[in-house]
């Protein structure tokens, strides 16, 4: 009867001191963090790997929230059949984030920016992040030997210059031939094309004697090649780079949505001039990439960018990269 009775009162004890234990952190918890501001400090606007024997190192230039993606993406489909492939891949149906990630590679001897993001005029929208992101990263503009433009899109060609100097005054820049000749060329007054035209003559054209014009297959510097990727611009151009047997992709703009133009590689797409051709061309550039499983890193894809894709039905799904550098 006594030992009953004890069991029953120690149980009781336990109880108590067990709840009275939970209880306390709970309460400490709320008293200490009830006038805890927010840090409030940026994510890391960059991300650095090793390839072969290149550093490489993805900048982000931003991040612009909006309405979408449909119909910047899948204008030729319904709304609600581009609402629902979002919602089955864990996205919002009616809002997407575009991200702008220009790409710096150190390969020992040069220091090569590929693309530099809107420029000066969109950071009041928080935008236009290259410069302060490539100072943390632990280089300096004027360390910029060379500039590699992919295409001539404003969100490609607006960190060329702050006003009217070079943003980065000690490089050559090296750009698509065909590009060049298409944007710069008079044909483009009274069409759609004249507004970014415009862009072009202001942040590229004062450059031209500091240039070399490229074809498809030509090398920027050893080690990093140009391929043909033409579709969303006339001369738009992508990049491989070979270092220490490892290869890597820039698949620059070849897909803007890292599902919807991955997933469904036919859908049109807004920022696509030639949408036929750049459909095949985003077929063509994701086969490859799946069949010889390389890394790529895509201008608009998620930050850090750099993944890797898998075929999927009609299309591919992108897998984010992980450890796969640091070892």
């Amino acid at each position: 009867m006594h030992t009953v009775q004890l069991a029953r009162r120690d149980l009781l004890l336990a109880t108590a001191s067990v709840a009275g234990g939970l209880a306390m952190p709970q309460i400490m918890t709320r008293a200490a963090h009830a006038d805890l501001p927010m840090a409030g400090v940026k994510s890391p606007g960059f991300k650095r790997f090793r390839l072969g024997e290149f550093e490489v190192t993805t900048l982000l230039d931003g991040l612009r929230p909006g309405d979408g993606p449909h119909p910047t993406f899948g204008a030729d489909q319904p709304a609600e059949v581009v609402a629902a492939l979002m919602e089955a891949n864990f996205l919002p149906p009616d809002k997407f984030v575009n991200g702008f990630t220009p790409t710096l590679v150190n390969t020992g001897s040069e220091l090569v920016l590929f693309d530099t993001g809107l420029g000066e005029a969109a950071r009041p929208n928080g935008l236009g992040r290259l410069e302060e992101n490539l100072i943390a990263s632990g280089y300096t503009p004027d360390q910029v030997s060379i500039v590699v433009i992919t295409h001539m899109h404003g969100d490609h060609i607006g960190g060329l210059t702050g006003g009217e100097t070079p943003a980065f005054p000690n490089a050559r820049y090296v750009v698509g031939q065909i590009e060049y000749d298409f944007w710069t060329s008079p044909d483009r007054a009274g069409t759609p094309a004249e507004n970014n035209a415009n862009a072009v003559r202001s942040k590229v054209q004062p450059l031209a004697d500091r240039m070399t014009f490229i074809a498809p297959g030509d090398d920027v510097v050893p080690g990093i090649s140009s391929i043909e990727a033409f579709g969303h611009t006339p001369g738009h151009l992508i990049f491989r780079l070979d270092s220490g047997g490892r290869q890597l992709i820039l698949t620059a703009d070849t897909a803007n949505h890292y599902v919807a133009s991955l997933q469904r590689p036919d859908w049109e797409v807004a920022f696509d001039m030639d949408k036929a051709r750049a459909a095949e061309t985003r077929k063509k550039v994701f086969d490859m990439i799946a069949t010889d499983r390389l890394p790529f890193i895509g201008y608009h894809m998620p930050f850090p960018a750099i993944g890797y894709v898998e075929r999927l039905d009609e299309g591919y799904r992108y897998v984010p990269a992980t450890y796969q550098f640091d070892i």
